[in-house]
């Protein structure tokens, strides 16, 4: 039986998803449970190994979307239609509530499930501005891959290698989620609400302008 090019969608996003949301969230608790002994280094490099090999799996099926702000920014530069948007996001939702299930039954539940959180001893601002330029460097990556045609098959490290960075350098400040639908399942399920809006509004900030400037100076 054929499967439709919808479907293989969805499953793409949804395993990615949760290969991802485990690797961000579980290496957060597993560090939790080891009273930081592992570090921070595990922290960013589990999601790099995560980010990595889902889109050398799933690039050429669904564009290795796994982030509902990544998904925006596509619909904005013409990589998918509008009706492709419902697939994504219905795959990446509960792609992230399945993997943050895997994780609080099979890892731990320390850290509210590895949720994001800021470190409110920084400015507000500065807290916003970290996790949009976050987003927007991780962003403006993606597109220049996908631009370049994958860059000769080093896309898909280069695209979990900024994630990684991204998380260490600046989620001692932010938190670095660079993802909403990261932020939102580990919130749910642990009762986490209190950061949520900055991870359901910065992302999408930070990828909708690279987006609008992609279209506009580089999109034919």
């Amino acid at each position: 039986m054929k499967i439709s090019d919808s479907k293989k969608r969805f499953f793409a996003e949804f395993i990615g998803t949760f290969v991802v949301v485990v690797c961000a969230t579980g290496s957060v608790v597993a560090n939790a449970k080891s009273g930081g002994s592992i570090g921070l280094w595990f922290e960013a490099f589990a999601p790099f190994v995560g980010v990595t090999l889902m889109v050398y799996a799933f690039g050429k099926i669904s564009l290795a979307q796994f982030n509902p702000a990544v998904t925006i920014a596509f619909y904005i530069t013409k990589h998918i239609t509008r009706r492709q948007i419902p697939i994504y996001l219905a795959a990446q939702t509960t792609g992230a509530f399945s993997g943050i299930l895997f994780v609080k039954y099979v890892i731990g539940d320390e850290t509210n499930l590895g949720a994001n959180a800021p470190d409110y001893s920084y400015p507000l601002w500065e807290i916003l501005g970290i996790e949009i330029l976050a987003t927007l460097l991780l962003m403006a990556v993606i597109l220049f891959v996908v631009h370049n045609k994958g860059l000769k098959g080093l896309g898909g490290i280069v695209i979990g290698g900024i994630i990684g960075m991204d998380i260490f350098f600046f989620s001692f400040i932010s938190g670095a989620s660079m993802n909403p639908i990261r932020a939102l399942a580990p919130g749910v399920l642990s009762g986490f609400f209190r950061d949520l809006w900055i991870y359901w509004t910065a992302p999408f900030v930070g990828t909708v302008l690279i987006g609008i400037i992609y279209k506009s100076k580089f999109k034919k």
